[in-house]
This record gives structure tokens, sequence and C-alpha cells, in this order.
């Protein structure tokens, strides 16, 4: 399996990306967005930083650069996407998952490390977890509250969609442990199929042992091997 990250200009989580999968045994590489996406990409990533400098809104010139109709077009034969901070902006943007990112309450950039809650334990993407149990990842943003209207986000519960909830240290999702006013404490969220998902926090930084806070990140990163088991059976 070869994960393709794909740079824009902005981007900043690209080589912590590569670094953090390639430590888990992952292939990965670097992909230039104006190169398009390399023919034996398995996987993509849509790391963190700030695409095309967050001009207009955050991820919405990336959202629209010609890699992403690649990059559709991967997903579309089952190729499995993860978009992470920005690159969870993007994916909205894109349209891979419903909602959007929008200026966290307070207008403050958040960056520290934060504690979520396994909602749905039965994807790729969080089969290495227990439903309900906490995780600790950091997060770094200045646009990362999920906004939707009340019906997507009663969807996204009633198909089991919600992958992250932000929490306290006992998983009590309240206010005060929210971060950036997030719809119902929604920190990661699956597209229409369960190969594609977006979260704000990083787990490409939680995945390395001399990085902190732990290595839950891992847990998520491995989600591109998973899917890539399920599709060869």
């Amino acid at each position: 399996m070869t994960v393709a990250v794909v740079r824009f200009g902005g981007s900043n989580c690209d080589r912590d990306a590569v670094r953090a999968l390639r430590h888990l045994g992952v292939d990965a590489e670097i992909a230039w967005h104006a190169d398009g996406l390399p023919d034996d990409a398995t996987g993509v990533m849509l790391p963190g930083g700030f695409s095309y400098g967050d001009y207009l809104r955050a991820g919405a010139m990336a959202a629209r650069d010609p890699v992403i109709d690649a990059v559709r077009a991967a997903v579309d034969r089952g190729v499995p996407l993860l978009g992470v901070c920005n690159g969870a902006q993007v994916g909205a943007e894109a349209g891979f998952v419903p909602g959007a990112f929008t200026d966290n309450l307070g207008a403050r950039f958040r960056c520290e490390h934060v504690y979520l809650r396994v909602e749905n334990a039965e994807t790729p993407w969080t089969a290495g977890f227990e439903t309900g149990e906490v995780i600790e990842l950091p997060i770094a943003h200045g646009e990362g509250r999920f906004v939707a209207s009340e019906a997507t986000a009663d969807r996204l519960e009633r198909e089991d969609r919600v992958l992250f909830r932000y929490c306290d240290a006992s998983g009590a999702v309240t206010d005060e442990a929210n971060p950036n006013g997030s719809l119902r404490g929604i920190a990661g969220v699956l597209g229409e199929r369960e190969h594609v998902a977006v979260l704000m926090p990083h787990p490409e930084r939680a995945t390395l042992p001399a990085v902190g806070p732990g290595e839950d990140g891992a847990g998520v990163l491995r989600g591109f091997e998973r899917v890539g088991r399920t599709a060869s059976r």
C-alpha cells in the first residue's frame, strides 16, 4: 500500500504524516498537488496546514484544485481517504463528508491536547479502539468548529457516522471539554462510505514514541491498512 499525502501550497503537516505512516510500516510519499495523484496510490491523506493561505475560508480553494478530481475518482474506486485538520476542511468543502468547519467559538486559535470519545469502533479508522474509549490527540486550528443542520447531524448519528466527540478525561461530552464549539461535540465523521473519514485532531502527532501525547494516533492511521485488507478479500 502506498499512501499519497497531498501537499498544497501552505500544507505544513505533510512530512509529519509521511513519517508517522512509515513508522507504522505503511509506505507513504508526498504528492505535490500540481503533479496530480500518483498512479500507484492506494490511499490518500489530506494533511493539516493552511492550504492556499486559508483565503476565502479554510479549505475552500484546495477543494477546487484539479487534484481533487483525481482524489474523487480514487475514492469512487474504494481508495481510502483521510482528511486531518486542514484536510478535514478540504474534505468537507469538496463534499467528501457533510457539514463544514468554521471559526472556533471565541475566534481563538486552539493548540493543545484534547480528549476524544470513540463513538463507533466498527470502522477501519477506529477498529483499534473500543466504543466509548477515551483517547488523547493534539489539535491546532482556528477554524475547527464542525457545523451542520440539525437534520444532517441527526442523520450522521442515525447512520453511526460520528467517529469521535470531544470529551473530558472521564468520557463526558461537555461544553467545557469542547475546544471550538463543534455541534454536539463532533470531532470526526465518516463520508457516505466508511473508507472516507475526516477529523480535526492530529493523529500523526500522536503516533511517534518521541512525540506526545502517547500513541493513540496510530490507531487512526492504521485505518489505511484495514481498508486495504478489507478490499483484498
